[in-house]
């Protein structure tokens, strides 16, 4: 089975022309991309990254500063609404699209619909966020299969926690951040009494740090006594089931779960299996930030994988820019032993720092040593986000999400990269800069090695680090080299994360010859990236001699006539 690699792409920003956003920028000012953007010929630019899912972030109905009351959607209160555009997990209408990503507002789900048809066509897999922790402060559907009751329609709301509440609540209390709730829009914003706010603030006094534009759904789980209520079934359970399965049936692929490990465990076991026995096949990744749950979530909690922030990611960012030594990737694999195969790596989403931004790397061109290490450690998904193929560092300040090095998911706006690449939707590389082409193609090389090499598609893994970091000629500081095989496979990888080109000498145990089969004496290798071919001499327990440039690595497959 091939391995998932992912195209994290947010549609709002991805296709937009508009050539000279301005910051805060209204729709009518910024514009914004469109499902119907994403046409066969930009599907196929995409897929021949090696790409084969694309993760369409964004698309649910969220709150949003932009009147959309003509086609019937209420209008939000602007003092509880980050940015012009809104965010994109403070959903509003789980059973609706975006209108800002539909070309015909009133036919958005049937675009939609039709996106996720053409994606298919190209032989592409298509993931979604659920959003399970937190909705808008005010939440209403105008889409709901009929019978269906809004979050918190029953609520008892002189109850901070009730087993049959959506909300939780904070009683007799008015909801008073630490900033003005009447400086946007003609009418203030009023909460009375306040809901509990989406981050676990169970005060009604947030401040902006605070995600103060949502507020958090109630499981069953008392905070208060830290008592669980999930017999008979909460109705928010019944309420996030009936949701996923309406998205499984629009023929999506699975589910990002956005933030699964602030939802009780109990619930995804509950969930998932019934999703999973109606939609076989369906795929659940969950976003979560604490190692010690990694197994719980994917054992107990039914999940097919989660994000590896924590551990590999965090990992790879303290190599790059505070010293540490890459030999501490060997405890980043050892963590997740076991389950590394179930672990997401990425170098970039919507909530980190682009890599080439100035608070990572400063400079696209050093991924990589990164970008190898996180593709080929494990055989496991691997995710990209848009435009971080062409280096995309996000160096612009997009008025609500401000100079904060990640591109923003709160405004309307477009990126120069990414407009250079798209060619008003005819993607070519034409406009590119010689360095992006570069990257590109380095990304396209690496992704697409994922599954064309079967030691990286289905693999063992062998680390080399155990008996290369006390020799001359190898520095476990800057330098990191393993092995991945199958029975016909072999690759040599190893990387340099030194600003100064290294001479490695990288000692091969006789058990990983006998691990892994590696032919004895002078064998031909090519370096799946640059494509030069180079005689090695292959003794156990000797050492075998590659050069690497800095910020670089090598892929070596190693031949064999008995391979």
């Amino acid at each position: 089975m091939d391995r998932l690699i992912i195209y994290q792409m947010f549609p709002r920003v991805f296709s937009n022309t508009v050539q000279n956003p301005i910051p805060w920028g209204t729709l009518q000012e910024n514009g914004s991309g469109k499902l119907n953007d994403l046409t066969p010929k930009a599907l196929r630019s995409i897929k021949e990254l090696g790409v084969n899912c694309i993760w369409l972030t964004g698309v649910i109905e969220h709150a949003t500063k932009t009147d959309f009351s003509e086609y019937g959607i209420k209008p939000d209160n602007p003092n509880v609404v980050k940015g012009e555009a809104g965010s994109p997990y403070a959903i509003k209408d789980y059973y609706d699209i975006d209108p800002a990503i539909a070309v015909d507002v009133k036919q958005r789900m049937r675009e939609f619909e039709n996106c996720v048809k053409r994606i298919h066509k190209e032989e592409m897999k298509v993931l979604i966020d659920f959003v399970p922790n937190h909705t808008a402060r005010v939440y209403h559907s105008d889409s709901a299969p009929s019978g269906v009751k809004d979050f918190g329609a029953d609520d008892d709301i002189t109850m901070g926690f009730s087993h049959g509440n959506n909300y939780y609540y904070i009683p007799f209390q008015q909801f008073s951040p630490d900033f003005p709730l009447d400086a946007e829009g003609d009418s203030p914003y009023v909460e009375f009494p306040a809901k509990v706010t989406g981050n676990d603030c169970f005060t009604a006094f947030c401040g902006r740090c605070d995600w103060y534009e949502t507020v958090k759904l109630n499981y069953g789980h008392d905070y208060g006594d830290w008592s669980d209520h999930f017999d008979p079934i909460p109705d928010t359970w019944i309420k996030m089931l009936a949701i996923l399965r309406f998205w499984a049936s629009k023929g999506i692929d699975g589910f990002r779960c956005d933030m699964c490990f602030m939802v009780p465990l109990p619930f995804w076991h509950w969930a998932i299996p019934q999703v999973k026995k109606d939609y076989p096949g369906i795929i659940f990744i969950g976003e979560i930030y604490d190692v010690g749950q990694y197994r719980p979530f994917l054992e107990y909690g039914c999940f097919d994988y989660l994000y590896d922030k924590v551990n590999l990611y965090d990992t790879l960012v303290d190599i790059e820019i505070h010293n540490h030594s890459a030999a501490r990737l060997t405890g980043a694999w050892q963590t997740v032993d076991g389950i590394g195969d179930s672990m997401l790596n990425f170098l970039e989403n919507h909530d980190e720092v682009r890599f080439g931004s100035k608070a990572y790397a400063g400079n696209p061109a050093n991924v990589v040593p990164s970008l190898i290490v996180s593709a080929m450690i494990s055989k496991g998904p691997y995710m990209i986000y848009y435009g971080q193929e062409l280096g995309e560092s996000a160096k612009e300040n997009e008025g609500f999400a401000g100079d904060n090095d990640r591109s923003t998911i709160f405004d309307y706006w477009s990126y120069d990269t990414l407009r250079r690449w798209w060619n008003c939707g005819a993607p070519s590389l034409k406009l590119l800069t010689p360095q992006e082409k570069w990257l590109r193609g380095l990304y396209q090389k690496v992704l697409t090695l994922c599954n064309t090499e079967p030691a990286l598609r289905e693999g063992g893994f062998f680390d080399l680090m155990y008996v290369n970091l006390q020799h001359d000629g190898f520095n476990p500081h800057s330098d990191f080299a393993f092995l991945r095989y199958t029975k016909d496979s072999l690759l040599l990888i190893a990387v340099n994360f030194d600003n100064i080109p290294a001479d490695l000498d990288i000692v091969i145990p006789r058990l990983a010859f006998e691990m892994a089969g590696i032919p004895e004496g002078c064998v031909e290798t090519e370096d799946l990236l640059s494509g030069r071919t180079t005689v090695l001499n292959f003794c156990p327990d000797q050492a075998v001699k590659v050069h690497l440039n800095q910020k670089d690595g090598v892929v070596l497959k190693i031949k064999s006539e008995n391979k």
